[in-house]
């Protein structure tokens, strides 16, 4: 029987099935059922930097006064601090009700005062950390290396203060993005989780105003994902994982032959319940016995742009007629 068990950040997951962070890891009832349903690890729902930084002015007023001098700024640091407090419970919690790992998360744009929360983390018992930087290169007086310089900055700080190892979760939003995440591999984060989904806009035409557009992810999504994890695979020095898109097995499987070591799922456990985790992993299963694979490391990677005999099939950006009219359906 094929052994679906991989290892990502250094650490051992029973299943490469990540449910990513989202309100699906909010509470450790939750969590717990993700790990009996047969989920590898769990990203916590994240806290936000700005979160962190409220609970650190709340904490300055409080020392500069030396006391809470109205009901209102009273109000206002207890409610902060319980948040920051509710969250490194959640990770106690999480860690003594189920043996997978657990990986905190926090939503960050800058490097500061903040980055000392991680520690908490650590202690906390998080196994691992993952930054999800949500930096939209929207300002036209920042350069492209501005930007890029603000998460080495980011990375650098977090890992001068602990020793759990990070991943970052990025977005697409970079010119030269091979070079650009090749040398953010080489920093001393574990790893990169590709693709990060930020908030997307939509025109309501009879309100005439602009609303969210649906946040899950679907298959098609995935196309991408595919293609720099490919392309990425033989370049980084650090684990990549499949974020987007991922909605069954099928999926789960065509991310790790290009490279992934797992796989981040959301949507569709919001839409089919935890359940589906078991089946993805039983798909999995099926598929590495039928193939007379034991582990997953026999094909990790197998389909990643340096192993493959046409690998500009990672790069075409226009369509083409290499193979003559008759490969083709017509259009």
């Amino acid at each position: 029987m094929a052994n679906i068990s991989t290892k990502y950040l250094g650490l051992d997951l029973k299943s490469p099935i990540i449910v990513g962070s989202s309100p699906l890891t909010d509470s450790v009832e939750k969590v717990k059922k993700l790990a009996e349903a047969g989920a590898g690890a769990v990203v916590l729902k994240s806290l936000f930097e700005e979160q962190i930084l409220m609970d650190v002015d709340a904490q300055r007023v409080n020392n500069m006064y030396n006391s809470f001098g109205d009901a209102e700024n009273y109000l206002t640091y207890y409610t902060k601090q319980k948040s920051i407090g509710d969250y490194l419970e959640l990770i106690k919690d999480c860690k003594r009700e189920t043996s997978i790992p657990i990986i905190a998360s926090i939503n960050c744009m800058s490097h500061g005062e903040w980055v000392e929360f991680a520690l908490k983390m650590q202690n906390a018992g998080a196994d691992a950390l993952e930054l999800n930087v949500f930096v939209l290169p929207a300002d036209a007086e920042y350069t492209g290396f501005d930007y890029e310089k603000s998460y080495f900055d980011i990375i650098s700080q977090i890992n001068d203060i602990i020793s759990i190892p990070v991943a970052v979760k990025m977005s697409h939003y970079f010119s030269g993005m091979a070079n650009f995440f090749t040398r953010l591999s080489q920093t001393d984060i574990k790893g990169l989780v590709l693709f990060n989904r930020f908030y997307s806009p939509d025109v309501d035409i009879e309100k005439e105003k602009v609303i969210n557009l649906s946040f899950n992810s679907l298959a098609v999504d995935n196309s991408m994902v595919l293609r720099w994890v490919g392309i990425l695979a033989p370049k980084v020095a650090c684990d990549l994982v499949s974020s987007t898109g991922i909605v069954d097995g099928n999926s789960v499987i065509k991310n790790m032959l290009v490279g992934a070591k797992a796989v981040q799922v959301v949507s569709s456990i919001i839409k089919n319940g935890p359940n589906v985790i078991a089946e993805m992993n039983q798909s999995l299963e099926t598929w590495m016995d039928s193939k007379n694979y034991k582990t997953t490391k026999e094909f990790i990677g197998k389909l990643s742009q340096k192993n493959i005999r046409k690998p500009i099939l990672f790069e075409r950006t226009q369509f083409m007629k290499y193979f003559s009219d008759a490969d083709f359906v017509n259009l």
